[in-house]
């Protein structure tokens, strides 16, 4: 089945395997002190410029092994290197550094929960079940699979928050993927930081 499926659809299944992969980043928060969490993510963040730049600028060996290796994950945009442009986990590592530094552990764990897989399941639903399309390409499908996902994680991490905060976040988060474009900063740094805040003020 999954051989049969357009070219498209595999590569997005791939690049959101991997997003799912990093679900250790907000288990890793929750479960360990603040400053292991800020130490880890400053290194991984630092070694994941260097071999970005390095790949960009295709130097020798270290930048031809990152392309091969995660060139399915890249999006064009990353790939053509008439300049530097970041990668989603350059983005990704900075809002796990972001929120590690600025909330509270169970906090900063929703919210990178959040868009790792709400964001997936945006995608993936989006991808395979989309029909109903917005101007800026996402689909109504695709936006309340996220809303919903959002939803049940908060209510998981923070099942004493007000319907009005749970449902609140939730919604929140659904706009600034959903408007990502306008907005001018990747998802992946916007979406945590954004209900990482709000989630914060109820857990001080």
């Amino acid at each position: 089945m999954f051989a049969a499926l357009p070219k498209s659809y595999k590569t997005e299944l791939y690049r959101k395997a991997i997003h799912l992969s990093s679900l250790w980043i907000p288990f890793f928060i929750f479960h360990t002190d603040r400053n292991w969490s800020i130490f880890l993510f400053s290194v991984l963040l630092t070694i994941n410029l260097i071999l970005e730049y390095a790949a960009c600028n295709k130097t020798a060996f270290i930048g031809s092994l990152f392309r091969k290796i995660f060139i399915k994950t890249l999006r064009n945009r990353e790939i053509g290197c008439n300049r530097f442009v970041p990668s989603g986990s350059v983005y990704i590592l900075a809002a796990a550094l972001i929120t590690s530094v600025c909330y509270t552990p169970r906090a900063a764990a929703a919210a990178m929960s959040i868009v790792l897989i709400s964001d997936s399941c945006a995608a993936l639903f989006g991808k395979f079940f989309g029909t109903h399309r917005f101007y800026n390409g996402k689909s109504a499908e695709g936006s309340l699979a996220f809303l919903i996902s959002a939803i049940l994680i908060v209510s998981f991490l923070f099942p004493e928050a007000s319907s009005l905060i749970i449902y609140g976040t939730a919604a929140v988060a659904t706009g600034v993927e959903f408007f990502e474009k306008e907005i001018g900063i990747d998802d992946n740094l916007a979406i945590p930081v954004t209900s990482g805040f709000i989630l914060n003020l109820i857990s001080l």
